[in-house]
């Protein structure tokens, strides 16, 4: 739910029964369709090459009971008991543990982080020493940071390689099912043109957003799992009613010991069981821990079970000859009931593959915002319903991922080794990311951190040796593209932190600044100049390269810096650090906007507003230096600065209204007290034709009778107004990044090709800040780093 309608997430969740058993029923569209279409393809995946099923069904039943036990430790205790509890203020996913431990141990990967952002109240920095040498040691080693960013970085890319495997094997294994409608003849020649033609569907409809057909989800994934489980309880009660016994442990024993490598080997089939799972986890943010684990108990886990286990009991009765190419899904299906089956098959993984579509999508933004990705296009396609984006460009690139994956392996045999891959990796991920935040965040004992790495480490180990066995049958795609995908996002963290550094070195100094009186030594022109940087303090570079070449700037400068701290959301209320840049008259402010990496950031015109307004709020409220500050006060800017929330969280603060009027006419003043901006003077005299009726912007400022404005920051509001009637520029550094001479080759690759070939082909920062290209300037620098 979106933070800028004041509306508390935390209350929201605390609501009543009704409200939570509306979640659990939601979330079983968004969250579960993945999990809920594995009984498609994890048999036929299982007994694809490596193990014979035999008329003594011990195969078929130690799967079956590998498969029972893997959804009741992995899903189950670690996720649903375990896993959830360990959210980001509401939020799930690799980023959000993360988050977790960066602001528990100081390990951000974000350059410019400030004391400041320590007092958000979502930041929840414990004072316990618990845990302090793990901390410490995490502080001290750099190599350990970078390790631990790496890690988070892998389980991103695994997901997005999840995003492409998980639409081709879903569709796909549902469309399989019309090879018992056809002759195989024709059958080979219709299952991958529908396929494709599902999946191109399934990706141009994204730009139309989830929330038009979203209110469908929920019941296609429900009717999907009432079907396999009314399909699963007849099969068991009609063909074997003793499967049940197979759900002991000892058949996993019997299994592997008859097996042996084969069986091992097969464990990369049963793997996709859980495929989905993590979903749980990084779904988090839309609903809440008790909904997702009441959906999960009392329906998802119940039909599943019984869906396994009326597929195990139909393959055991129906042993044949080269039995292994009759096993699958559609088998076990009723021949009355197919046709309807398969279409709420294909519906169902549909919206499994949404899911994960959807979910790529807002981890990407989530890496952009900590600056782990390039700037994308961001689109929003809901106004009401936060979190549903859309990303053009990631789009497109999944679709032609996925088209060429699934016209590529044309079986779910390898198209399943590479999920399953996939899906391992991200959870051996979260194992280890999950120790970590155990001791920092949970506060609990060493021991208790171990004993859950060790047993659930040594459970997705023996798979993960399973998938990796198959690397040269299907699972060195999720790898490749995880490299790929990593590569992008390393080289430009890489490249980003570096030009910080550049910055923050050759930032201007103060005393070049107060040296150069209240005009700064140049003509001051009427309007409002913007100057964005990533500094947090001191002048950038960019604003002294620009005087110096065009000696005029505007009347009123606002040094802006725009950027995420490791929180899910940011309050409105701490959105602005508002701070002013020498004496009074030189009309020099800073504003640091800080929002959360799921934040939603405002349009143009509402974001102008928001600024001005707080700039016009912390005057009123007297924080403003008065006299001459030296260069020891501005390095103690930090502690200067003030917090003022966007206008929505201050009714009783300053407000502001724009008017478009004629020249020369009046408003009437209604109401509060409003200070206004005086009205121009008529200064072309000579004109002899009569003046056509021109227009302008009237900005007033509707200021609070107490307390009592000082007749400096008067003055300083009234300024402030007559800028902003005559406009608003945005100045942004476009810069170009060199190595410095001397540099290795592995940093210039990384520089001069790698960072520069992702600048020039990703959105600029004026697109990525919604900054109209009206009024942008754009001043070029090279920096050598």
């Amino acid at each position: 739910m979106d933070l800028e309608t004041g509306i508390d997430r935390k209350q929201v969740k605390k609501e009543s029964w009704r409200t939570v058993l509306t979640l659990a029923y939601q979330s079983l569209g968004v969250v579960y369709g993945d999990l809920s279409t594995s009984p498609l393809y994890v048999y036929k995946s299982t007994f694809a090459e490596d193990i014979e099923h035999s008329e003594t069904n011990e195969e078929i039943f130690g799967v079956l009971s590998f498969v029972f036990w893997t959804l009741t430790l992995v899903p189950l205790l670690k996720y649903v008991f375990i896993v959830l509890r360990a959210d980001d203020n509401g939020e799930g996913g690799t980023f959000a543990l993360y988050s977790l431990l960066c602001r528990h141990a100081r390990v951000s990967s974000l350059p410019n982080c400030q004391s400041a952002d320590e007092e958000l109240t979502d930041y929840k920095k414990p004072n316990s020493s618990f845990g302090s040498g793990l901390k410490s040691t995490l502080e001290r080693h750099r190599v350990l940071q970078r390790f631990l960013l790496v890690l988070a970085l892998i389980g991103t890319c695994m997901v997005i390689g999840d995003g492409v495997l998980t639409p081709a094997i879903s569709v796909f294994s549902a469309v399989s099912g019309l090879e018992f409608s056809m002759s195989e003849k024709h059958h080979q020649y219709v299952e991958l043109p529908i396929a494709c033609v599902v999946l191109i569907g399934l990706f141009a409809l994204q730009h139309y957003g989830t929330h038009r057909v979203g209110f469908l989800f929920a019941p296609i994934v429900l009717t999907w799992l009432l079907c396999i489980s009314a399909i699963g309880l007849y099969n068991i009660l009609h063909f074997n009613p003793t499967v049940y016994k197979a759900l002991s442990p000892y058949y996993m024993y019997k299994f592997l010991k008859k097996t042996q490598k084969g069986g091992w080997m097969s464990l990369g089939g049963i793997l996709l069981c859980i495929t989905g799972s993590e979903a749980m986890f990084a779904d988090l943010g839309h609903f809440s821990q008790l909904s997702i684990q009441i959906a999960f108990t009392s329906l998802v886990y119940p039909a599943l079970v019984l869906a396994y286990m009326g597929q195990a009991a139909y393959i055991s009765t129906h042993y044949t000859v080269g039995a292994n190419a009759q096993i699958g899904f559609y088998v076990s299906v009723p021949e009355k009931v197919r046709w309807p089956v398969l279409v709420i098959a294909v519906l169902a993984a549909v919206v499994g593959s949404q899911a994960i579509i959807t979910g790529t999508f807002s981890i990407i933004k989530q890496c952009s915002a900590l600056d782990c990705f390039p700037r994308v296009k961001i689109v929003h396609t809901s106004s009401k319903i936060h979190g549903q984006i859309y990303i053009p460009e990631i789009n497109w690139i999944l679709m032609l991922l996925c088209l060429a994956v699934t016209i590529g392996f044309r079986d779910t045999k390898r198209m399943g080794n590479a999920s399953g891959f996939a899906v391992i990796s991200v959870m051996l991920v979260t194992t280890c990311l999950m120790s970590l935040v155990i001791v920092l965040c949970w506060q609990r004992s060493v021991f208790f951190a171990i004993c859950f790495v060790f047993f659930f480490g040594t459970i997705e180990a023996l798979y993960f040796s399973a998938s990796l066995v198959k690397f040269h049958k299907g699972a060195w795609v999720p790898v490749a593209l995880a490299l790929c995908f990593f590569s992008v996002m390393y080289v430009w963290h890489y490249g980003t932190v570096r030009k910080y550094e550049f910055e923050v070195q050759n930032k201007v100094s103060i005393n070049w600044l107060l040296s150069l009186g209240p005009s700064l030594g140049i003509v001051r022109v009427r309007g409002i100049g913007l100057i964005h940087t990533e500094l947090v303090s001191g002048i950038p570079a960019i604003f002294s390269h620009f005087v110096t070449n065009l000696p005029a700037f505007h009347q009123v400068l606002v040094f802006l810096c725009i950027k995420s701290v490791p929180v899910p959301h940011v309050r409105p209320e701490e959105r602005f650090l508002v701070g002013q840049i020498g004496p009074r008259e030189y009309r020099l402010y800073r504003c640091i906007v800080r929002y959360g990496y799921r934040d939603v950031h405002k349009d143009d015109v509402e974001f102008e507003n928001d600024l001005l307004c707080s700039i016009a709020e912390f005057l009123r409220s007297g924080t403003s230096p008065d006299g001459n500050i030296t260069s020891e006060d501005f390095g103690k800017e930090d502690d200067k600065m003030t917090v003022v929330g966007t206008r929505s969280t201050h009714a009783d603060g300053i407000q502001m209204s724009e008017d478009s009027i004629e020249m020369g006419s009046e408003i009437t003043a209604l109401g509060q007290k409003e200070i206004r901006s005086p009205p121009p003077a008529v200064r072309q005299k000579e004109i002899r034709s009569p003046p056509m009726p021109q227009r302008r912007k009237k900005v007033r400022f509707i200021v609070p009778e107490s307390p009592k404005i000082q007749t400096g920051a008067r003055e300083e509001l009234q300024e402030l107004m007559e800028a902003r009637e005559a406009g608003i520029a945005y100045i942004v550094g476009n810069t170009y990044m060199n190595a410095k001479k001397g540099s290795s080759w592995m940093k210039r690759f990384a520089i001069d090709y790698g960072y520069e070939f992702l600048r020039r082909n990703s959105r600029t920062a004026s697109y990525a800040l919604n900054i109209p290209h009206a009024s942008t300037l754009e001043v070029g620098m090279i920096y050598h780093v």
